[in-house]
């Protein structure tokens, strides 16, 4: 037989019961739905994590205590003359030390408790901050000790609305502070909201907290090669902190250093891990999927045997037998990965918007790979599945077919 026969005769015994079909073609639809929803939203928040990252400066240094990472870990173990002592080395520039200060935030009737951070004017270079209204602080605030603060765009927003927050006094705790700026937004990263923390002056801030001499944090950027300088830095502070640590064993250190291209490097892996996970849990409903067509196609093939028989009786070899069921078989499947690939895309791009009302600019990810993998993975399907019922009735003896009541 030719191809076109073959061709002709799987159509024909697709539309012979059109209904089951249909509801064959169902689990196929919902594997690949799942499949494409599930990857198609990880590679969106994979995006939407790595560009919100990318914002940051790719030589920019972070230190921070263990403890602030690791229950039952000493919080403060990193100190100002740690940063001072790093400020010396000849490859780094606008080392900052940062302290965290936990107090409520008010203005009239508006009460909120974003982080706030006392640090010095090149936080801001540090981290890829703009400003959009205003001044950012400067080396005579951190001198004067004065009390001004400059606001993440989320808090300005939720403390004073549309009116304009420069020269307005907002309360830190017991203390009033002078706005005297408005970062440009930046959007969620990494689950926390860049937008809401308050920055004043790192003098200012030790006077508001009982820390003494340590910091929670330490910024910085590098002049040369980050990871050579990354290994300079974290031989000083193991020196300074009398641990003895030759193996560069993390787990004996007190500090976790690590550059932004370190981390983002981490997070695409993690990110992608979720999303390959994430894949494989939906790829759970294909297989189902695919037992089904075996299931239906095996039903076929026993009520097609004399069918089967007569063609065979005829001059249809097996492999037109063998073609014919597959083709049947790959046909049911291909046209339920059509219809899941834009039902799953489409419940996608549904969430995604939702999504972005809340976290900010979130853009749909659905690639020409992720769709060219959901239809081989759905013709995949209809080959492995199909194959058994296709060579059961391949090898139906012609006159015990015609014989089949």
């Amino acid at each position: 037989m030719i191809l076109s026969d073959t061709a002709r005769s799987a159509f024909e015994g697709l539309t012979r019961n059109t209904t089951r079909s249909l509801l064959t073609t169902l689990g196929i639809v919902i594997g690949v739905g799942s499949v494409v929803l599930m990857v198609s939203l990880g590679a969106t928040f994979q995006r939407f994590i790595l560009d919100q990252v990318s914002t940051f400066s790719g030589n920019t240094f972070e230190i921070q205590s263990k403890g602030l990472e690791e229950y039952g870990k000493d919080p403060m173990t990193l100190t100002e003359a740690d940063a001072e002592a790093i400020a010396k080395l000849s490859t780094v520039k606008n080392v900052v030390a940062v302290i965290f200060v936990a107090k409520k935030v008010t203005y009239g009737t508006e009460e909120l408790s974003p982080m706030i951070l006392g640090a010095s004017k090149d936080i801001f270079t540090n981290w890829s901050m703009k400003l959009e209204l205003g001044r950012l602080l400067t080396d005579g605030d951190l001198k004067g000790g004065k009390s001004v603060a400059v606001l993440g765009n989320k808090t300005a927003e939720d403390l004073f609305g549309n009116a304009n927050p420069l020269g307005k006094r907002i309360s830190v705790g017991e203390r009033k502070f002078t706005v005297v700026g408005v970062l440009k937004a930046l959007g969620g990263a990494m689950g926390t909201q860049m937008d809401t923390p308050i920055y004043v002056p790192f003098t200012v801030a030790k006077t508001m907290t009982n820390k003494g001499l340590f910091v929670d944090y330490i910024s910085l950027q590098t002049t040369g090669n980050t990871d050579l300088t990354g290994e300079d830095i974290k031989s000083l502070l193991r020196q300074r902190h009398k641990i003895d640590n030759p193996n560069d064993d993390p787990d004996k250190d007190d500090f976790i250093a690590r550059s932004f291209s370190q981390a983002m490097d981490i997070l695409e892996t993690v990110t992608l891990s979720i999303t390959l996970f994430l894949g494989l849990i939906a790829g759970i409903s294909l297989l189902v999927g695919g037992i089904g067509i075996m299931n239906i196609m095996l039903v076929s093939v026993t009520e097609r045997t004399k069918e089967i028989g007569l063609r065979k009786a005829v001059g249809a070899k097996r492999r037109d037998i063998l073609l014919q069921f597959l083709l049947e078989a790959v046909t049911l499947t291909l046209f339920g990965g059509l219809i899941g690939i834009v039902g799953g895309g489409y419940l996608g791009f549904i969430l995604t918007r939702i999504a972005a009302r809340f976290i900010g600019d979130l853009s749909f990810a659905l690639t020409p790979g992720s769709i060219l993998l959901s239809l081989g993975m759905a013709v995949g399907t209809g080959l492995i599945f199909g194959l058994y019922p296709a060579l059961r009735a391949s090898k139906l003896h012609p006159i015990e077919a015609l014989r089949f009541e």
